[in-house]
């Protein structure tokens, strides 16, 4: 499996971030953006789930997500969950890092019972300007939001 892909079955399977909203709120489309995503429940286990990542603590991370995603976790060969858990961890972030990149540059859209955090980020230096996006799914399953793909 090459790198760009494993890389996007990282973020897109295990830094997937829960969403937590009233079943009536759930229906319309609506977009949170900035630090009220941290005031939002699926901001606030999005900056949970990221800090036990970078803790190394993988099996506290996936109690966040669908029980699907837990169940797929707990089938891989125990070499490719370290492996998986051995990259995530490296491209993840402390809850303060993670906190600070969603208050700055975060959207979360909610639609229905599914929902996306997406945080994008700039940086530039002396060796030119780059851009890094992550997206994380989440699944709504009435006042509970899950991580998922």
């Amino acid at each position: 499996m090459n790198h760009r892909r494993f890389s996007a079955l990282v973020f897109g399977t295990v830094l997937p971030f829960v969403l937590c909203v009233p079943t009536e709120a759930a229906a319309a489309k609506s977009e949170v953006k900035g630090a009220a995503i941290l005031d939002h429940a699926c901001g606030k286990v999005a900056v949970k789930q990221m800090g036990l990542v970078h803790a190394g603590k993988m099996d506290d991370a996936n109690k966040l997500s669908t029980k699907e995603m837990q169940d797929q976790w707990k089938a891989m060969a125990a070499k490719d969950r370290t492996m998986m858990a051995g990259m995530m961890k490296d491209m993840s972030q402390t809850e303060g890092e993670y906190s600070a990149d969603v208050k700055s540059n975060g959207l979360l859209v909610v639609d229905g019972a599914a929902a996306t955090l997406t945080v994008k980020k700039t940086t530039k230096d002396k060796n030119g300007t780059s851009t890094s996006t992550t997206t994380q799914s989440f699944k709504i399953d009435g006042g509970q939001c899950m991580i998922t793909r």
